[in-house]
């Protein structure tokens, strides 16, 4: 089975967020794939296995199997063209959980068509604001995560969460964000999402399916540029289309092996 690290969301190897995308000829047991995403350790790991009309493709964070996930289908896309399973100008069709996500290559970028996740206003769950320790403008949710708005881009930036309480008070996750100060974005944010293993994401493709839909409407804009300021950081396009959300980004190959050990058991 062939094993890529790569990094997404960036141009430059350790930055942005690593995903492990793994190709295989056919899925063994879901125990075995979150064994093996356990011993990748990473936010992510992606299992391939070729279809018909495409790739199905399941994403794993070291805990659990995850519905939607930007950075391991950008890295995913990008390991098919650069290993050359996948011709450089066709298109890459994805059959997820979360129905058929496609990407293209623009240039040196990538761009995902991924469903748009607005959050609506919400009271937030007793305890999340001081878990997350932020003075709100904002609240909502979507169906997978909480979206608090605060009013400055240092706000974000100085954030101290206590991860442990929002593990117990989050399903999945919560993003934090902020008006970018800076010229080359319009806004910042952190992602957080220790329920699902993942103590603070370095850039989540995903949390921009809700970020973008939320700073378009409050900056009047359809095309954006998201900067994720976790301590690797990366940078997100967003263009907005109705339900849709068109995602680019960067990816670099870090590492690539095989898996030489049999199969984990399931105890």
């Amino acid at each position: 089975m062939k094993i890529a690290q790569i990094d997404a969301f960036t141009d430059r190897a350790f930055r942005g967020n690593p995903a492990a995308v793994c190709l295989l000829s056919d899925y063994p047991d879901v125990g075995q794939l979150q064994i093996l995403a356990r011993e990748m350790n990473l936010s992510e790991t992606a299992f391939l296995k070729g279809v018909d009309d495409g790739y199905e493709l399941r994403w794993f964070t070291p805990t659990v199997e995850v519905d939607l996930c930007g950075h391991a289908t950008l890295a995913s896309a990008h390991f098919l063209w650069e290993s050359g399973e996948l011709a450089g100008g066709a298109e890459a069709r994805f059959h997820t959980r979360s129905g058929l996500l496609t990407a293209v290559r623009r240039d040196r970028w990538i761009e995902m068509d991924f469903p748009a996740q607005p959050a609506v206003p919400a009271e937030p769950t007793k305890g999340l604001l001081q878990a997350v320790g932020a003075d709100p403008r904002f609240v909502g949710r979507n169906e997978a995560d909480w979206l608090v708005e605060v009013e400055s881009e240092r706000e974000v930036l100085e954030l101290d969460p206590d991860l442990r309480r929002l593990g117990e008070i989050c399903e999945r996750g919560v993003m934090v964000t902020a008006k970018s100060t800076a010229d080359s974005y319009d806004f910042v944010s952190r992602f957080f999402a220790p329920a699902a293993g993942v103590a603070e994401d370095p850039v989540t493709g995903s949390a921009h399916c809700c970020l973008g839909p939320h700073w378009g409407q409050r900056l009047d804009k359809i095309e954006l540029v998201g900067f994720q300021a976790s301590a690797r950081g990366g940078v997100v396009r967003m263009r907005l289309a109705d339900d849709r959300v068109v995602l680019g980004g960067q990816a670099i190959t870090v590492m690539q092996g095989e898996l030489t050990a049999p199969w984990p058991q399931v105890d």
